[in-house]
């Protein structure tokens, strides 16, 4: 097991949303591995190789030995099969690991397409560029998916209940973005804000998640 993991390599850059989940997961299983910037200003992502590796040019990208993943949600499901069998963080019992695959696959149809114009455009367009009229109404939008969070962490600690889980990674990386870009007007939502200074306590989420956003 310990050759294998010295083989883990994480091919994206650190200011990716969905890389950053991925160093989340991998910090909290305790698995070693090497990263390779790639995408955006670090390029490589367009060239051949990588694109054998994975056909979408995107990142992160997993390479364990001889196996190739991506899809960063899949990547932490994967990881936490392979070599955190003890870790409580993707339950082993079905309905309460399908409880937290519901919340994967939600962030990907439902949260990230909402989050995704909002970021770009306070975080990754320059002032004088933005349409502030037009972003509000993105950043309304996106209050109203958050509006399901609010209610889902009403009454627990957690996403599923007591125990962290790769819900609140998969959540908890997006959550950072909403609670960080400035600038407009945005819904009070107590129940997230208290649900997120949780888990932004965590070292990994501070070491992996909270550096400035670029």
């Amino acid at each position: 097991m310990t050759d294998q993991k010295q083989q883990l390599t994480i091919w994206g850059r650190a200011n990716s949303v969905n890389v950053q989940k991925v160093l989340w997961c991998l910090a909290e299983l305790d698995v070693p591995y090497r990263r390779i910037d790639a995408g955006m200003q670090f390029g490589q992502n367009d060239q051949p190789e990588y694109l054998a590796m994975n056909p979408n040019g995107r990142v992160p990208t997993l390479v364990d030995g001889d196996y190739v993943l991506w899809e960063s949600n899949s990547v932490m499901r994967y990881l936490c099969m392979a070599y955190g069998h003890s870790s409580p963080i993707y339950p082993q019992a079905p309905k309460a690991r399908a409880a937290v695959d519901r919340w994967l696959d939600w962030t990907l149809s439902t949260l990230q397409p909402v989050d995704r114009p909002v970021f770009w455009a306070l975080v990754r367009t320059p002032p004088e560029k933005r349409d502030m009229v037009h972003i509000q109404k993105d950043v309304d939008a996106e209050g109203v998916v958050w509006r399901v969070i609010e209610a889902q962490v009403a009454d627990r600690r957690f996403i599923e209940g007591d125990q962290f889980t790769l819900a609140d990674i998969a959540i908890g990386a997006f959550a950072r973005r909403w609670l960080g870009v400035e600038g407009v007007v945005k819904p009070k939502l107590a129940n997230l804000e208290r649900w997120f200074g949780d888990i932004a306590q965590r070292p990994a989420f501070i070491r992996y998640v909270a550096p400035p956003m670029s």
